[in-house]
């Protein structure tokens, strides 16, 4: 972990009640801290800054006015102090300060502007909140803060306030991340620093500590299986191999007690799975078959099943890609990676439910070993595939993969992966791709996606976009042309699928960013976690 989460309970501090603001408010400030960071309404704002008959000296800004001598009507003179959501003001110690037993060095005001109007009500404009807050935390001098969750509006409720929490553990992670840091090895150009904020501490009250304790530790989790999936994404191929993620994945039984076995090349041909092997057949690196099992849940509950894609580099194979940006496509195993994340954070949270994650691995290299196109391969369902295009690969590990799980009689089936740049052509970076013809499913996931800010949005999957993928001398052809081409792929996929419900998520625009900032983005971890954590 490159940043510290806790929690801290100040059992009678509320700053909602006018009997008990301003005790609150000496309790909080009385904490040695770098920084105390709260939240303030309009409504505060116009009591505190608006003509003297709006003026109250019982306001939540103009209590902490009289406590920091005069700090806040400083800083509203000179017009740090706004009404505007998401605006930021730092106040800094004075002497004054310590007169009233001010210990914090510093108070950060976060304006809520109307978002505790129900009206108002939404992570999206929270988020906004909660970034603009931990981006003036970080990169100074401030290695420590207090977070005090019942200032904000949205935290009235347990349910918007386990929300609120978790996504703003999850904002701080992602920016505390340092490749580098994590992964010094790694090293050799430019040196990652370490982020100089290190700590935030989570503070409520009894009427939140427990649902507050919960989602503290469910964020920390999410964290460190985001964190996992992008070092996976970020290391090099040469490194983050078929058998790396195998020994990463048996790393974890012994850290968060997941059950994992790994097959070999031997074990995948006695299972049949022919089109996995099929491109796999290029590459000197041997494929590995893993099985991740978390069993939280009763026993003989069926579980839920997450398969990811494990293609470690992606040459195209055969049907080699251009050369441009090729290196890129060591993120191709991004769906392994998020599998392997997902499983070791509801591993660490101790999820009372049971989860199997399932990953096959290779690398699709061109060698005299590797499959051409126009060959025709013998799926593990029994089904052939006619290989029109060896760069459409993902579906061919994905397929044996799928057939594979249908000796757990799952609850439900979701597999991830990079699987098209038609994806990215119709969605950009902003949403994964949703197939599915389980309503429930896709109802769950698309929540999932709100609560965590790791969006999806639903695309097709009708029966005339079948007829694409017809093949003169076998059962399915593995591409059905360029248009519609990630529905056609999630077509291919479903064929696989029939015996339990399923869901596909093509993140192929979601999982890394290019350019400057390239690099694993961690998704679609916290959609998925959110996603377990609201099954029943």
């Amino acid at each position: 972990m490159t940043i510290q989460f806790s929690t801290k309970i100040f059992p009678q501090a509320d700053l909602q009640s006018v009997k008990l603001r301003k005790t609150s408010l000496k309790s909080l400030l009385s904490q040695a801290s770098d920084c105390l960071v709260l939240a303030y309404s309009m409504a505060d704002f116009e009591s505190f800054g608006g003509t003297k008959a709006a003026k109250t000296k019982s306001g939540l800004l103009m209590e902490l006015d009289q406590l920091l001598g005069g700090s806040v009507s400083h800083a509203h003179a000179v017009g740090d102090l706004d009404a505007k959501q998401a605006s930021v003001c730092i106040l800094r110690s004075e002497k004054s300060w310590s007169l009233n037993g001010v210990k914090s060095k510093r108070v950060l005001l976060l304006s809520l502007g109307d978002l505790h109007l129900a009206s108002e009500r939404s992570l999206t404009t929270f988020s906004k909140v909660a970034r603009a807050g931990l981006k003036a935390l970080s990169g100074g001098s401030i290695e420590s803060a207090i977070w005090f969750i019942p200032s904000f509006a949205l935290a009235h409720k347990a349910d918007f306030m386990a929300e609120e929490v978790r996504l703003t553990i999850q904002y701080a992670g992602d920016q505390a991340y340092r490749f580098g840091v994590r992964q010094p090895a790694m090293k050799f150009k430019a040196k990652d620093t370490a982020d100089t904020f290190k700590q935030l501490v989570f503070a409520g009250n009894n009427a939140c500590a427990k649902e507050l304790k919960a989602a503290v530790e469910q964020g920390i989790a999410m964290v460190e299986g985001m964190n996992l999936a992008k070092d996976l994404g970020n290391l090099p191929p040469n490194v983050c191999t078929p058998s790396y993620l195998g020994k990463t994945a048996q790393g974890l039984s012994k850290k968060v007690g997941l059950k994992v076995e790994v097959l070999g090349r031997k074990q995948i041909e006695a299972l049949g799975m022919g089109s996995f092997l099929s491109v796999a057949n290029g590459s000197e690196s041997p494929p590995q078959f893993i099985v991740m099992r978390h069993q939280g849940g009763k026993v003989g509950e069926a579980p839920i099943v997450l398969v990811g894609k494990g293609i470690t580099f992606d040459t195209g194979g055969i049907s080699l890609k251009p050369g441009e940006a090729m290196d890129e496509m060591k993120y191709d195993m991004c769906g392994a990676a998020s599998v392997i994340g997902t499983m070791y954070s509801i591993g660490l949270m101790k999820l009372k439910k049971n989860v199997i994650g399932v990953v096959p691995t290779c690398e699709n290299m061109p060698s005299g070993q590797a499959t051409r196109p126009g060959d025709i391969v013998k799926s593990m369902s029994g089904q052939t595939i006619e290989i029109l295009n060896t760069d459409a690969e993902g579906r061919l590990i994905l397929c044996d993969a799928l057939t594979y799980v249908e000796r757990f009689k799952p609850q439900a089936v979701i597999d991830i992966a990079t699987l098209t740049g038609a994806c990215v052509i119709a969605l950009g970076h902003v949403h994964s791709g949703l197939f599915s013809e389980d309503e429930g499913l896709v109802d769950a996931l698309t929540k999932a996606g709100k609560a965590s800010l790791d969006t999806v949005w639903r695309l097709p999957l009708d029966a005339a976009y079948h007829e694409q993928l017809k093949s003169n001398f076998a059962d399915v052809a593995n591409i059905g042309g360029r248009p519609a081409g990630s529905v056609t792929a999630a077509c291919f996929l479903s064929r696989f699928t029939e015996k339990y419900k399923w869901a596909h998520l093509d993140i192929a625009g979601t999982a890394w960013k290019s350019g400057a900032a390239k690099g694993s983005t961690g998704r679609p971890v916290p959609l998925l976690v959110n996603f377990l954590l609201e099954q029943k």
